[in-house]
């Protein structure tokens, strides 16, 4: 393992909460397209497995920042085991109604109440961002981690998913992405050394974190790429079938998360000196032009070459927005403001799975991809017009005093 890796895990209960993360974030790449996949297979229709994986990240979006808000007040402990079991008792009930041929209204209703999961990736943060105060570049290598975390679980995840829903029985899938949630909660919530002390309550105000200007940009252009992971997600699947090749559809969306995995465990052991935001607008615009080639696609070969490009700009830009969030958002509120980039990408999944279901059942696959290409341009526009207020994050009390307490060298490194 590289030396700044290494570094890092010698930090005491790191490897246990990274490794808790890992199992408890499967369900981020396995639930959504695992339902999608199974409403396809139950029933044929493309138009509601896209709807109800849009539901199901639409109600993760309102409720997932509400679960970090309390975290931040009482724990993760406290809230994050109430939370997934509530997530737990949806799941069972949509797959109950979707084995049975239930109403639709049933299945919108069980998957709605599913949204209640908790942002895993926002809790290992916190515990990084907790153990790593005040070392800049140590934090940079922790948030690389965490991205390459996310691509492995998007990497294993699709395979999993589709290939047990396919290849098994159709509710496999979101079935087994419910046990990996149940597991990794309780086995992260277990470990008390690492987990980010609540704040006093005079710290809380009622005002939220997303009232931070920076943070408001962020989650703007968090909108527009989830909507490009989103769409990808569902016209790949369309895109195999009419290939003949719906279980490949798996490994094509592994070799796309396979690109960003490398490129964010090379970013990590770089130390990026220049402006954060300058090199954020650089990653969402290369991810913009990235979805160009999908118009081309022809082949799955192609589509796999073309989408593991397009993956190299995903971890680096995931990990400057980490750094930015930091410098954006007061640290009381640190696990919310994560959550808020979260909740972004679920509304932009929604977004772009629900509008790439309805045009690949209106015009085919091949035109489905043209909704990841209109959600880059977005993305782009949306960091070209708030660049001026990433690039200066708004001070706070706690703030200023954290810095007041820092080696002046060590204040002029950049985060990431």
């Amino acid at each position: 393992m590289p030396s700044p890796y290494r570094a890092i895990f010698a930090t005491p209960g790191a490897l246990g909460f990274s490794a808790a993360g890992l199992v408890g974030r499967m369900p981020l790449s396995m639930m959504g397209i695992g339902i999608m996949t199974m409403i396809s297979e139950l029933t044929g229709r493309y138009g509601l497995a896209g709807t109800l994986t849009a539901t199901l990240a639409l109600s993760a979006a309102v409720l997932g920042p509400q679960i970090s808000r309390l975290v931040d007040r009482h724990g993760q402990r406290k809230v994050l085991r109430p939370a997934t079991l509530v997530t737990m008792a949806a799941v069972a009930g949509l797959l109950i109604c979707a084995q049975q041929g239930a109403p639709d209204w049933t299945l919108f209703v069980f998957t709605a109440a599913a949204g209640c999961v908790p942002s895993i990736g926002a809790m290992t943060r916190a515990r990084w961002a907790s153990l790593l105060r005040g070392s800049p570049r140590e934090l940079h290598t922790a948030y690389s981690v965490e991205s390459v975390i996310d691509e492995v679980c998007f990497i294993f995840g699709p395979i999993v998913s589709i290939g047990l829903s396919t290849l098994w029985f159709p509710e496999a899938g979101p079935l087994l992405a419910a046990a990996f949630l149940l597991v990794g909660v309780w086995w992260l919530t277990a470990q008390g050394a690492t987990e980010p002390k609540p704040h006093p309550a005079e710290e809380h105000t009622s005002a939220s974190a997303l009232r931070s200007p920076g943070l408001q940009v962020l989650v703007a252009a968090f909108v527009a790429t989830g909507a490009i992971f989103g769409a990808v997600d569902v016209v790949t699947v369309a895109f195999a079938e009419e290939s003949g090749h719906k279980a490949a559809a798996s490994w094509v969306l592994a070799v796309y998360a396979l690109g960003s995995c490398l490129a964010g465990a090379v970013f990590g052991l770089l130390h990026l000196k220049g402006e954060p935001a300058r090199r954020w607008v650089l990653g969402v615009c290369t991810m913009a032009v990235s979805m160009i080639p999908l118009q081309l696609a022809g082949s799955l070969p192609f589509l796999a070459v073309a989408l593991f490009v397009a993956g190299l700009a995903i971890a680096p830009t995931m990990v400057t927005t980490m750094a930015l969030v930091e410098a954006h958002v007061p640290r009381s509120k640190l696990t919310e403001g994560m959550s808020w980039t979260s909740t972004g990408l679920a509304v932009g999944v929604a977004l772009g799975s629900s509008a790439a279901g309805w045009v690949v059942d209106a015009r085919g696959a091949a035109a489905g991809y043209a909704v990841p290409g209109v959600a880059g341009a977005f993305a782009a526009l949306v960091a070209f017009l708030g660049y001026r207020r990433l690039r200066r994050p708004v001070p706070t009390r706690e703030g200023q005093r954290e810095q007041r307490d820092q080696d002046p060298e060590e204040r002029e490194q950049p985060v990431a």
